[in-house]
């Protein structure tokens, strides 16, 4: 009986440790990228709005929330354009890109404000002002071209994160990257702010459903900083020959330009156009078109010699000799 007893005994405890062995190789590892740019692969123990707590295997790291960029199955990519290239989990078109891409995990809107927030920036000109969003941390952002159309004096607000909440910073000298009338986009790059910039991912149309939550940040009226919710209500509507993603979420004037979140915080689009008397009508050019133009920005690159690049020429003089022009002559031969 003593022997039955203790091979139960081994039993039970070979068991446990089966189990346990286990759980080890289920726990879920996660990548915790940090807002000033490091990356932490650990296990989750705990997580809520304000911590989250991440077993290092001899130590338990306790990170504010307010410190954490993204949580995501993969490694996002780091700065360096070398180093991202070759990261699990970036998958723009080429090593070149403008932008950035990562499978993000679904949150609440309100910890996507906080992760995303600070890389949706405030464009004005001498017309008006609209909205723009960071697409990587060198200061390149994404506007409508009608915010920017027939100016070139332009400047951005950006809000930056402080400890005791955003700081408003306008930046003066902002240079016209590329745009394209046509699918009213345009590139623009902050210059000489000496600092690395808060920046969005780019998401994939082929991810979005109807029907899914989805939320827009920008500054309607010039009220900064706005946030609005709805869902997607048809991600293809054919409006004047060109497709947009329909939502419910409300775009007013001064929204233009802004991005258009899921709820895993990657942009799905940017915000144009919305019916201000009929409520739930609201439209955004998909990230696909963004993530085209940006791809093939040199092909739409802004030059001061182009008479279409922004400038306004004024038409030629009229004759002030009525007669005849002279004939014209062959050249005399040697």
């Amino acid at each position: 009986m003593r022997l039955a007893t203790g091979h139960l005994r081994i039993g039970v405890l070979l068991a446990a440790c089966l189990v346990a062995c286990t759980s080890l190789r289920a726990a879920e590892i996660k990548t915790v990228v940090l807002r000033n740019g490091p990356h932490i692969r650990a296990e989750i123990i705990k997580q809520d709005d304000r911590v989250v707590i991440l077993d290092l295997g001899y130590d338990l790291l306790r990170v504010p929330r307010s410190q954490i960029e993204a949580i995501t199955d993969d490694i996002l990519p780091a700065q360096g354009v070398a180093e991202a290239a070759a990261t699990p989990g970036w998958t723009p078109a080429d090593a070149n890109a403008l932008y950035r891409t990562a499978p993000l995990a679904k949150t609440t809107i309100e910890q996507n404000v906080a992760r995303f927030g600070e890389a949706v920036v405030m464009v004005s000109t001498p017309g008006g002002r609209g909205s723009g969003f960071l697409i990587n941390p060198d200061g390149h952002l994404i506007t409508n071209y009608h915010v920017i159309a027939r100016e070139t004096l332009i400047k951005a607000t950006v809000f930056h994160e402080t400890d005791h909440g955003y700081e408003q910073k306008r930046y003066d000298k902002i240079r016209i990257v590329a745009f394209n009338p046509y699918v009213d986009l345009a590139l623009l790059k902050i210059e000489d702010a000496n600092r690395t910039f808060a920046h969005v991912y780019l998401g994939d149309m082929g991810r979005v459903n109807v029907g899914e939550a989805v939320f827009a940040i920008g500054n309607p009226l010039g009220l900064t900083r706005s946030v609005s919710q709805g869902i997607v209500s048809t991600t293809n509507r054919d409006f004047e020959g060109r497709l947009y993603v329909q939502t419910t979420t409300d775009i007013n004037p001064g929204n233009s330009g802004g991005p258009l979140f899921n709820l895993a915080g990657e942009v799905i689009g940017v915000t144009s156009m919305g019916y201000l008397y009929y409520g739930g009508l609201n439209f955004a050019i998909p990230v696909d078109v963004v993530r085209g133009f940006v791809d093939h920005w040199d092909a739409f690159a802004y030059r001061p010699d182009n008479p279409n690049a922004g400038f306004r020429y004024l038409q030629p003089g009229g004759r002030t000799k009525r007669g005849s022009p002279p004939t014209a002559g062959l050249p005399d031969s040697d």
